[in-house]
């Protein structure tokens, strides 16, 4: 077999020795195969039979290396994916994340034991099977959800998009990585803004672009406070240029119904992309929310471009889609309606329709005031 002793032999060898010859048959046996390349089915038949006598009288130190060795094989029957993750102790999740291939009940069974570590290197996996996802979704393991949401073969749709979504609220790992997924509509993340990268907040802006959102049962307060949004951005305008944060946030707190935890944020916030949210849904025009961004936002050599995409966004999203994401904030939605086909993007991205990203404003008088307002903040710092 193998080619060398036929397993009579080796049958022999293994009731005339003690252990210690039991163990360095294990390992020979175990090496032979993994040097064999693809094996024939009577060759892995005689070799199960083989190694499942084998193991059980080998001792452990012997059974961990003939798995370790085993594990690096071709192709394993999944007799053998069980004989290694039972023996290959420390060992496994090497094994789990670097097998070509691993069958469904050695996944199963594995996830079974509830082994996180074990549970998570498999979710990283990209030849899962609908029965495998399905028990690692009901799994209430950070680390599995993290992996998860991470893996590019997974298709979230359905119960999956739904148990993404809502670990995002719970997880900002899980929220970035689903944030940096072109196939996960980042208005789901909305809940989960704060925890996000800077970027990736503007891509949940973005994500809202050219989109019916539901009807909020708040939309009457909000459309009585957009009747004085020039008195609103001209009182957050003077305490930013006077750098009274703290007034801003109770400012916030009174107009939004957000907590001043999360108002203290928005104020403090020198992306100014959580402030564009609030100035937008209270109906602030381009013009209008840019003289208060520019006092709001830090005053780096990044910032011309920053206020361009923000004028952008000014143009593409609707007061009403920014309502409705700060009443995501305070959580008074559900945003998996977003789901239905009503609320779904005009535009969808594929393939081959390469994904847009902000373009700079070319609306001449959004341009000037860009311009005027950086050299007061110029004038200002000097």
């Amino acid at each position: 077999m193998l080619g060398f002793q036929p397993y009579e032999t080796f049958q022999l060898l293994i009731e005339t020795g003690g252990v210690d010859r039991t163990n360095t048959l294990l390992i020979a046996a175990c090496d032979a195969y993994a040097r064999r390349g693809k094996p024939t089915p009577p060759e892995m038949e005689q070799f199960e039979a083989l190694a499942s006598r084998l193991f059980p009288i080998a001792g452990p130190q012997a059974r961990a290396k003939g798995a370790a060795i085993l594990g690096r094989a071709e192709m394993l029957s999944p007799t053998l994916e069980q004989l290694v993750v039972d023996n290959i102790g420390e060992d496994l999740i090497g094994f789990l994340a670097g097998a070509a291939d691993l069958s469904e009940p050695t996944m199963l069974d594995i996830i079974a034991r509830y082994d996180v570590p074990a549970a998570a290197t498999i979710a990283a996996r990209d030849d899962l099977t609908n029965v495998v996802l399905a028990k690692l979704f009901q799994m209430n393991s950070r680390k599995v959800y993290r992996a998860l949401a991470a893996n590019n073969a997974i298709v979230p749709r359905g119960a999956y998009l739904s148990a993404l979504a809502r670990s995002a609220q719970m997880d900002h790992m899980v929220a970035e990585s689903l944030a940096e997924r072109s196939d996960f509509d980042a208005a789901l993340l909305a809940p989960a803004f704060f925890d996000l990268s800077d970027d990736h907040r503007v891509k949940v802006i973005q994500a809202f672009t050219n989109r019916e959102t539901p009807k909020l049962p708040s939309s009457r307060t909000i459309e009585q406070l957009t009747v004085a949004n020039a008195e609103l951005t001209k009182a957050l305008m003077k305490l930013f240029s006077e750098n009274r944060r703290p007034e801003v946030t109770r400012l916030l707190s009174q107009i939004t119904g957000l907590d001043e935890v999360r108002c203290g944020q928005i104020a403090h916030d020198v992306t100014g992309a959580a402030l564009f949210v609030i100035l937008r849904a209270f109906g602030c025009s381009a013009y209008e929310g840019l003289k208060v961004l520019i006092h709001a936002t830090s005053h780096d050599s990044d910032r011309s471009r920053a206020l361009a995409d923000f004028a952008t966004l000014f143009g593409n999203v609707t007061p009403a889609s920014m309502a409705y994401l700060m009443s995501a904030w305070r959580g008074e939605v559900n945003l998996l309606e977003l789901n239905k086909p009503e609320y779904k993007p005009f535009t969808e991205t594929s393939r081959r329709t390469p994904s847009q990203t902000l373009a700079p404003a070319h609306n001449p008088v959004v341009e000037q005031a860009i311009e005027a307002l950086a050299r007061i903040g110029a004038r200002r710092a000097s």
